[in-house]
């Protein structure tokens, strides 16, 4: 062969970036409202008590907020849920579903939902920009770098106990108390220390946004997916915990036998990597200094400024679980820990940085984060496209015509099924329970089964899909660490598989069993 000829490069498939992702599932979110028939139900709220049905026409209804009017409503919901505050958002009235006439939107649409999804957002964006600059603020005292340091040396050759105890311990988060969206905190802290240890990006996200979403998957008590969809399908979030404890031990140990594998291969060799060609830019964005002029020694002060900012996440997730915390309330908690650091970290004689340099360390490291909270705005945008077209509603009344006198164990598999696809439309799991299960869950007593396999079945389903779903918070995850989607796919993709079959098999137990 002619040496001067070169070989043709062979044409490789290029998957797109985040945004550019989102930008043509908004696109085709706008076409959707053109093509699928609009409707809607009927919508029960309560307010300064008394019940409000607001009916697809708009007209709206007033009724005393009794348990007789669920009733009459056949709404079987406790009336006392409404009083609560433990149902706060709309919900469905059975039998009330009406074809409208269609809500397209146009192609200018496809920007303002950018916008308003954007706004939509801005608390947990305004928490996304205070975690930055603690971060930035930390990271210029040096104590990220002295640390780990101390750390590295600490674990060597038992790198995995970290990944083990992290992974646990967000599983336990997610089950409890449903933290995911704000396991985005933990990013900043792990990722540098996973890649001293000689882990990649996908190690990080399956410790942290992985394990906390199957703990979320098979969650026992987490309020705002079980509780409030068995609330909402007039059940107790206590029928069926057993089922759920047993599905989620073995969820997480199968997880974590796999994330052990993944990251034994990566450390033996890092080639191995799913996201090998990304290492370069992982590990630019996330590994700490560690060149013979960054000092490393582990001052009395820099030891503070750790545990200032390491108690900034169980006082987070206190706050979450004990308080009822929302984003700014954890927005708030992390900037005056942020303020107290920049503090510690502007003064002294011999290592005090000035005012100038601490400010700005905290202001770059704000901005650092700016596309990740743009990202999760402009997943939000898809979301109200679908919703002010009115197409979530018609989904709904389709698939509960799908489901109608199937056989028990054929029943609660489509049901899953159904849930997996309203995942993807309606990725907030409080937002798809008060939707769905009002409509869904009484179809079981048709077929003769508990309400409460329909909860579990919503939420096999529903979590199988936000994995995936760039509609949900994967996207935001991916853009953090600079993570191709395609990349991510690949190493979730027996994940979802797992959930969907295992979850397939716990479910046709209980429908046998019961």
């Amino acid at each position: 062969m002619d040496a001067s000829v070169k070989p043709k490069k062979k044409w490789k498939l290029k998957m797109p970036g985040a945004f550019t992702i989102l930008f043509f599932l908004t696109v085709i979110s706008v076409f959707l409202t053109w093509f699928v028939p609009a409707g809607s139900y009927s919508k029960l709220s309560y307010s300064h008590d008394h019940l409000q049905v607001t009916a697809p026409s708009g007209d709206k209804t007033v009724y005393p907020a009794t348990q007789q009017t669920l009733d009459k409503l056949n709404v079987k919901i406790d009336v006392d849920q409404f009083k609560s505050g433990a149902i706060s958002k709309p919900v469905s009235v059975p039998g009330t579903y009406e074809r409208l006439a269609q809500h397209p939107a146009s192609l200018y649409s496809v920007f303002t939902s950018m916008v308003n999804g954007t706004m939509e957002a801005v608390d947990i964006m305004i928490f996304i920009f205070v975690l930055g600059g603690l971060i930035g603020v930390v990271k210029v005292s040096g104590s990220f770098e002295s640390g780990l340091s101390a750390l590295t040396k600490k674990t060597k050759g038992k790198e995995f106990i970290l990944v083990f105890m992290v992974s646990v311990l967000l599983a336990l988060g997610g089950t409890l108390c449903g933290i995911e969206e704000e396991a985005v905190a933990f990013y900043p802290i792990l990722a540098p220390v996973f890649i001293a240890m000689g882990y990649d990006s996908i190690v990080t996200v399956g410790a942290i946004f992985l394990a906390s979403s199957i703990g979320t998957t098979f969650s026992v008590i987490n309020p705002f997916s079980v509780v409030i969809a068995s609330n909402a399908a007039g059940t107790q979030f206590t029928e069926g915990m057993l089922g759920r404890i047993i599905g989620l031990i073995i969820a997480v140990i199968c997880l974590l036998f796999y994330l052990h594998w993944y990251a034994q291969k990566v450390q033996d060799d890092p080639t191995f990597s799913y996201t090998y060609e990304d290492k370069a830019q992982f590990d630019k964005m996330w590994a700490m200094d560690s060149s013979e002029e960054q000092d490393q020694t582990f001052t009395l002060k820099k030891k503070i400024i750790l545990i200032l900012f390491a108690a900034a996440f169980p006082i987070m997730i206190w706050g979450v679980m004990a308080k009822q915390w929302a984003f700014p309330q954890m927005a708030a908690a992390f900037l005056i820990i942020a303020v107290t650091i920049m503090f510690l970290t502007c003064f002294g004689k011999k290592d005090g940085l000035g005012e100038y340099k601490t400010t700005t360390a905290f202001a770059e490291g704000a901005a650092s984060l700016v596309g990740v909270s743009l990202i999760i705005g402009l997943a939000r945008g898809i979301n109200m496209i679908l919703n002010e077209g009115y197409i979530s509603d018609t989904i709904l009344y389709a698939s509960s015509k799908l489901v109608a006198h199937m056989s028990g164990p054929i029943f609660i598999i489509v049901m899953m099924l159904i849930f997996f696809v309203l995942g993807f439309i309606v990725p907030s799991s409080s937002g798809l329970a008060v939707l769905a299960m009002p409509i869904l869950a009484p179809l079981a007593d048709t077929v003769h089964i508990p309400r409460y396999i329909v909860v579990t079945a919503y939420q096999f389903g529903q979590y199988a899909m936000l994995f995936l779903a760039p509609t949900g918070l994967v996207m935001a995850t991916l853009q953090m660490l600079d993570m191709k989607y395609s990349h991510w796919v690949r190493f979730v993709w027996p994940v979802v598989v797992f959930v969907l079959v295992f979850g397939g098999a716990l479910l046709i137990a209980e429908v046998l069993l019961a």
